[in-house]
């Protein structure tokens, strides 16, 4: 999963090379931790967040067949 959300920031972003992505697993859900540099925030949360919701729905639609809840979080 965090290659996915990587490679959809990376390719949303003016600065790639700041992108990183954590992932922290547990019994029944992934925690993935998307880091961006602090002037690409409003592209990778866009307007009214529709960008975020849209990695968001793609990556629960991904971890349905792993049975698991996925949670991204966006931080600075």
């Amino acid at each position: 999963m965090g290659e996915l959300v990587e490679y959809i920031a990376k390719s949303l972003v003016d600065n790639p090379d700041e992108v990183s992505v954590n992932e922290i697993e547990g019994s029944q859900s992934l925690i993935i931790e998307l880091k961006v540099a602090p002037d690409d925030m409003g592209k990778i949360i866009g307007k009214q967040g529709r960008i975020a919701k849209a990695l968001r729905t793609l990556v629960k639609a991904a971890a349905t067949k792993d049975n698991k809840r996925v949670i991204i979080e966006i931080i600075q």
